[in-house]
């Protein structure tokens, strides 16, 4: 039987957690998570694909698992989940106090700054996760991207059918952004320090003049993306409401002032 199959059989009849077969298959689909033989989310044919025996795992992994002490120098942890290891064979950089959970993966030069990934999250080569930076559980980030300071990148692990969050290759992600709910963000777009972008947020394109395009969940690639409001009608008024604006396409000059120092990542 797939490991597959056991562990969705265990997701329909949770009696099963107890078996040491069930466990196992939990187990190894983990490590594989681990060591980026599979993950969450896969571009797949021109599209994005869940893997919701990957997403059903982890979830069950949490149920499987006891509470535990570690010590590491004087910093104490009391959690189900152990701490990510073998930075060095993976060719992956970590700043003190930088902290990831076993199951997620970082690929090859990619440096994680003080901030936090968490299972399940896949961080490709060459990118840069800044200081104070949250990776939720899931969460997909692409090759040479950079995700600023004080960023929040949400996963989702529930529904199992919902994408996470996706960040494509190159991106360039501002300070104190706020990316949740699934949203996508295309190929070499930036994203403007603090703004917000859940699966409701209006996207508008206000590039071309006497007209505007919309997106909801999804950046289309090389776009710049700030900050903004529109007018919105309730009982009560009219109210400015937040929402992101595209202003332009990235270019040679913008990929100049978003450019991380080379010498942070050698």
């Amino acid at each position: 039987m797939s490991h597959h199959t056991i562990i969705e059989k265990a997701w329909q009849d949770k009696s099963r957690l107890c078996d040491q077969q069930t466990q196992e298959a939990i187990i190894a689909m983990i490590d594989h998570l681990d060591q980026g033989k599979c993950r969450i989310a896969e571009y797949c044919s021109g599209k994005w694909v869940v893997n919701e025996a990957a997403k059903k795992a982890v979830m069950l992994y949490f149920s499987i698992r006891k509470m535990k002490v570690d010590e590491i120098g004087p910093l104490v942890f009391h959690d189900k989940i152990p701490l990510k290891k073998n930075y060095k064979a993976y060719g992956v950089r970590v700043v003190p106090p930088g902290v990831a959970r076993y199951g997620d993966n970082k690929r090859k030069n990619v440096v994680l700054m003080p901030a936090y990934v968490n299972i399940g999250a896949y961080i490709d080569e060459g990118t840069m996760i800044d200081i104070g930076t949250v990776i939720g559980s899931g969460a997909q980030i692409g090759k040479n991207s950079h995700i600023s300071a004080g960023t929040v990148i949400g996963g989702v692990l529930e529904p199992i059918q919902a994408m996470p969050v996706i960040i494509e290759d190159g991106a360039f992600v501002g300070a104190k952004v706020t990316i949740v709910e699934g949203v996508r963000i295309g190929k070499a777009a930036v994203i403007g320090a603090g703004v917000t972008l859940t699966a409701s947020t209006h996207i508008i394109d206000v590039t071309q003049a006497g007209t505007s395009k919309k997106y909801q969940g999804y950046v289309p690639e090389k776009s710049v993306v700030i900050p903004g409001t529109f007018a919105k009608k309730f009982p009560g008024g009219v109210y400015q409401v937040p929402c992101a604006l595209i202003i332009g396409q990235r270019k040679a000059s913008t990929a100049a002032k978003t450019a991380l120092n080379e010498a942070l990542r050698s």
